[in-house]
């Protein structure tokens, strides 16, 4: 079997907010954006690598869920524990520094794990941990 991994959605509370971290922060492209208002679906991905993408989406907007579970996500978004990514660059200390350098919840510095990788950890706008590990 070939399979891979083409989109992983993360939920927003800000679309522009989102978009301008997942943009000018991480340096991702916008491959599309729909909707109007909170209700949009923006669509991103790391430059060069267009078969990968991040679906920020509006939060809880299936019609299968109910209301009690829609309070649910919108208590875990709340205390950024809802939504998470694992990302990977060949610079972590760069990427940490400028993302430091914007207005973001820091989570972990980078640090040595006692398990053989090196990574840091943050919250995007929506409270999403966005983890990031130095490629060996």
């Amino acid at each position: 079997m070939d399979i891979t991994i083409h989109t992983t959605a993360l939920p927003h509370e800000d679309p522009d907010a989102s978009l301008a971290f997942y943009r000018d922060v991480l340096g991702f492209e916008v491959r599309s954006d729909v909707g109007q208002g909170r209700m949009r679906w923006i669509t991103v991905g790391p430059v060069g690598q267009p078969g990968t993408s991040i679906l920020l989406s509006p939060p809880a907007v299936d019609p299968g869920i109910t209301e009690a579970e829609r309070r649910t996500i919108t208590e875990m978004m709340a205390k950024g524990t809802y939504g998470w990514i694992l990302l990977a660059t060949p610079n972590l200390d760069a990427l940490f520094e400028k993302v430091q350098a914007g207005d973001v919840e820091v989570v972990q510095e980078p640090t040595d794990q006692p398990y053989g990788i090196r990574d840091c950890a943050f919250r995007d706008p929506a409270g999403n941990l966005v983890r990031v590990q130095q490629l060996r």
